[in-house]
């Protein structure tokens, strides 16, 4: 058995069109099955009713579409959905579909859990659990396509559980898969990853030829206070972070959480404009969701405005988001742990990370 899902289209039409060659069927067999992985996708190869009921159930055996089962769905009032996807034997993973006009943002999982142990993440509180596999992580718009097609996401981002470029080969098959026309079909420039900085795979993403956006978690606009933050500074410090980020050919975005007292100053607004200006960055402002860490207290409002404030002083485009889905389970990694058992993960299990 082969998981089709799990490869990216042009792999998946070899590897059809060698079996439909090896059982003797006509060309256009190919024609009519490719497309029902991700274009029109089906629920099983039973829902491919153009196909000879034969050819189906062959189908079913040698190739078994693998499904993300919906543990659970929450509704937020402003519009914002989040979904916990059971893989089996207590593993899950969630996603969060957040509407804004005509946009519709899905926020993918691309590992259960996290080693990084960001303070102010729940999902690095779980620990590391699993990498997903490339099928896990695109199927994760699938199962919404296949719902409804009319929630099918205009924008993907890599910023729910885990850290993508630490499954760097299930993501690069993903970001095919989301991206290619005979796949999702979702544009580049609507898909974005954002990662703490994992240097060697960061240089990996850059290679790409398409116009994949890159979102850097940054956090604190100094390596001492990052390390307090994130322990992952240990291994990939700032300084050679930022200086990856200079040889990325697009414009790249940071990512920055306001956590009451902690990197919310206006000194630290100062830092953070002299290491933006010379990226060119956009910074996101993002206020501290009271799920991710309740033992962290949010940024008042007033300092987040003096904040984005003296930024844009600086001349650095700022954007002040706002908090999505205060009353569900919306922070990333928030519903998993509140409904399985955690693994705590001390720090320097965390530093350690390959």
């Amino acid at each position: 058995m082969s998981d089709l899902l799990s490869a990216t289209p042009d792999a998946a039409r070899v590897q059809l069109g060698a079996w439909l060659a090896a059982r003797g069927e006509p060309a256009y067999r190919l024609k009519q099955i490719l497309p029902r992985l991700w274009q029109r996708p089906v629920g099983s190869w039973d829902e491919a009713t153009e196909l000879p009921s034969d050819l189906r159930r062959a189908l079913a055996g040698e190739f078994p579409l693998r499904r993300l089962a919906l543990g659970m769905r929450q509704v937020s009032r402003d519009g914002t959905e989040k979904y916990l996807w059971d893989l089996g034997e207590g593993e899950a993973i969630e996603s969060v579909l957040i509407p804004e006009g005509k946009r519709r943002t899905l926020c993918i999982s691309s590992q259960e859990g996290c080693a990084l142990g960001c303070v102010f993440c729940a999902t690095g509180r779980m620990g590391f659990r699993k990498n997903l596999t490339a099928g896990e992580i695109a199927g994760q718009v699938r199962e919404l396509v296949l719902r409804d097609p009319a929630l099918k996401p205009t924008n993907v981002v890599f910023m729910g559980m885990g850290e993508p470029l630490l499954n760097w080969e299930a993501v690069d098959t993903a970001l095919t898969q989301l991206n290619h026309p005979e796949g999702l079909g979702i544009g580049a420039r609507h898909i974005t990853v954002s990662t703490v900085g994992i240097l060697p795979n960061l240089a990996k993403l850059a290679q790409r030829p398409e116009q994949f956006r890159l979102a850097l978690s940054l956090h604190a606009p100094t390596p001492e206070l990052r390390h307090e933050l994130m322990p992952i500074e240990k291994k990939y410090g700032l300084p050679a972070v930022i200086a990856a980020l200079g040889r990325f050919r697009r414009r790249v975005t940071l990512e920055y959480v306001l956590i009451g007292g902690t990197n919310d100053g206006l000194e630290q607004a100062d830092q953070l404009a002299r290491l933006a200006r010379p990226l060119g960055a956009l910074v996101n402002l993002l206020p501290l969701h009271p799920g991710g860490a309740p033992d962290l207290a949010p940024s008042p409002r007033a300092q987040m405005l003096a904040f984005e404030r003296r930024l844009r002083r600086h001349g650095i485009e700022a954007v002040l988001r706002r908090s999505r889905g205060l009353d569900i389970s919306a922070a990333c990694g928030q519903l998993r742990v509140e409904l399985g058992p955690r693994r705590n993960v001390r720090a320097q299990e965390h530093a350690r990370v390959e």
